[in-house]
């Protein structure tokens, strides 16, 4: 019998609590992300959108239930993913989400990061801002890695 998409069950126990040090080491990194000085919406934004790219559930759930107690609009919420196209967003943000997406795609080109890209958000963030998002960018791919690879399902506390 076939299982649809709604009996999801993981293959395993997170591997962030499997192994002791993981989920303490990644909740000091987390905290870190929100030492920058950027706006915790942008940082729920960008962990959204990288979180979209990789087709990762469980973290487009979690990262737009944070996301909205972190104060984004329902219209930037059901924009993220097309946000080129939309209004609602700030250059800031802007700066911040193609960063986020560049960031994210990194096989997808040989520079995957261009200096356009990099520019804009260094128009935007200082180096201790570009750090946390950076930061929290890399923390999302690594989330969502995990949460694909033993297919954590969405909406299930782990």
């Amino acid at each position: 019998m076939q299982k649809h998409a709604h009996e999801i069950t993981p293959r395993m126990t997170n591997p962030a609590y499997v192994l002791p040090d993981a989920g303490a080491a990644i909740q000091g990194l987390v905290k870190a992300t929100r030492q920058g000085g950027v706006d915790e919406s942008i940082l729920e934004l960008v962990h959204l959108r990288a979180s979209q790219i990789n087709g990762c559930g469980f973290c487009v759930d979690y990262g737009a239930k944070s996301a909205r107690k972190a104060g984004v609009s329902d219209e930037k919420l059901f924009a993220v993913a097309a946000w080129r196209e939309t209004p609602y967003f700030s250059d800031e943000e802007r700066a911040a989400l193609a960063l986020a997406e560049h960031a994210t795609r990194i096989a997808d080109t040989a520079d995957a990061v261009p200096d356009p890209v990099w520019d804009a958000a260094a128009d935007h963030f200082d180096e201790k801002q570009l750090a946390a998002i950076v930061l929290m960018v890399s923390l999302t791919n690594l989330f969502n890695r995990l949460n694909v690879t033993v297919r954590q399902p969405a909406g299930v506390a782990i």
